[in-house]
């Protein structure tokens, strides 16, 4: 897909900001106090100043300034931090798309507007103390239909962006019956009645801007559903999808920064003294990184470009998604081995995305979760009597053989 000419120079752009602004400051962002909160506003208003806030928000219309395919080298330089996304906005992206098609006129008004100024955050509350995030049958949020509002009743658990958003899309039970029909999402200002945020979560020992919360009898007035009452499962999954390819090309993002780090020691005169350049596992080193990079980059383009298209993508998305959390992995392992002791302090930044790595192997969906689910569909893909397109396996799932 051809790229628009008007954003070749938005990548470097970010990029350059990314490494004068946000790098020399992220053991300070990573300090989740008052003081950490205060630095990430001053750093976004700069990000605004600068024009490289927002990359893939839409216009307010729905509209979009560029492609997915587009966004990808632009996202990449975004995750070259794990607090670039949420001070340049990217991980508003999906929140600002979902508005941008699904709400009614006063929603954008009074939700998306704002986000798309940088003057609102939104958090998205599905998962469950007492559920499984993976099988929505178990949700226990309910808002029941009272004369002219619902009353929702709900608890969720490791949100992110929870202890800071001004307001939630909650999913939650809105009716009995088939679960196609049943579920809604609901947006909720987090100032509202009954709303109530319960405590921090923590991941793995560090503060990560998750966060359980309590909807204790909030009123919802009925323009407050997103789309219409009974679609939340069709707006979860449109969500997912994209969700999962956005979070994707961040981390992609991350794990092209451990391999230029690892690089930089070999490159450094303590990697000279060591003479790293020469030892063969060093060198095994670069070369599992790099392919798994480019691998996993190829996935992710194959996916955009078909979410681009309207074409099905299932099966893209998970191995996209899958592949970039692989990856990571893989790669800061990797800086972490080469750096030594040092990648593992505060001395680096390596043991800050290590940790950032591994919760990728939860978020969004288990990699369980998702390599059970890609086994089944390319089985029902390949099935007797379907033709099979290992170029869009996803398409392959609804061919039928002549």
């Amino acid at each position: 897909m051809p790229i628009n000419p008007d954003y070749l120079q938005l990548a470097p752009r970010v990029r350059s900001f990314v490494e004068q602004h946000i790098l020399p400051r992220e053991l300070e962002l990573g300090a989740c106090n008052t003081a950490a909160a205060t630095l990430a506003a001053s750093l976004q208003d700069q990000a605004k100043a600068a024009g490289v806030f927002g990359n893939f928000y839409p216009y307010a219309d729905g509209r979009r300034p560029l492609t997915l395919r587009q966004y990808l080298p632009i996202a990449a330089e975004e995750g070259r931090s794990e607090f670039a996304p949420a001070i340049l906005g990217g991980d508003a992206s999906l929140d600002a798309y979902m508005l941008s098609r699904h709400a009614n006129a006063e929603l954008r008004e009074r939700y998306l507007l704002p986000l798309l100024r940088g003057e609102r955050v939104p958090c998205y509350a599905m998962s469950e103390p007492d559920s499984i995030g993976s099988i929505p049958a178990t949700m226990t949020s309910h808002a029941q239909w009272q004369g002219d509002h619902w009353t929702l009743n709900a608890r969720k658990w490791f949100i992110c962006r929870a202890g800071r958003a001004d307001f939630a899309t909650v999913i939650a039970r809105t009716a009995d019956g088939p679960l196609q029909q049943s579920l809604s999402m609901l947006l909720v200002a987090t100032d509202s009645p009954g709303f109530e945020w319960v405590r921090p979560l923590a991941l793995l020992g560090r503060q990560q801007g998750q966060g359980e919360l309590l909807f204790k009898d909030v009123r919802v007035e009925p323009e407050h559903v997103l789309g219409e009452a009974g679609q939340g499962i069709a707006l979860m999954q449109q969500r997912l999808g994209l969700g999962r390819l956005l979070r994707a090309a961040h981390w992609l993002g991350l794990a092209q920064r451990c391999f230029d780090d690892l690089c930089k020691r070999v490159h450094s005169p303590r990697g000279e003294l060591a003479r790293l350049a020469d030892k063969q596992l060093v060198r095994a080193r670069v070369y599992r990184v790099f392919r798994d990079i480019a691998a996993a980059r190829g996935l992710l383009e194959d996916a955009a470009d078909k979410f681009d298209r309207g074409q099905a993508n299932a099966i893209e998305v998970n191995l996209a998604k899958l592949a970039a959390s692989e990856t990571l992995s893989a790669a800061v392992d990797s800086a972490v081995q080469i750096m030594g002791a040092e990648g593992l302090s505060d001395l680096s930044p390596l043991s800050g995305i290590y940790r950032c790595a591994r919760t990728t192997h939860i978020l969004d969906g288990t990699d369980d979760a998702l390599i059970s689910n890609l086994g089944r569909d390319l089985l029902s893909a390949t099935a007797p009597g379907r033709t099979f397109d290992y170029r869009s396996p996803s398409l392959s799932l609804d061919k039928v053989a002549p």
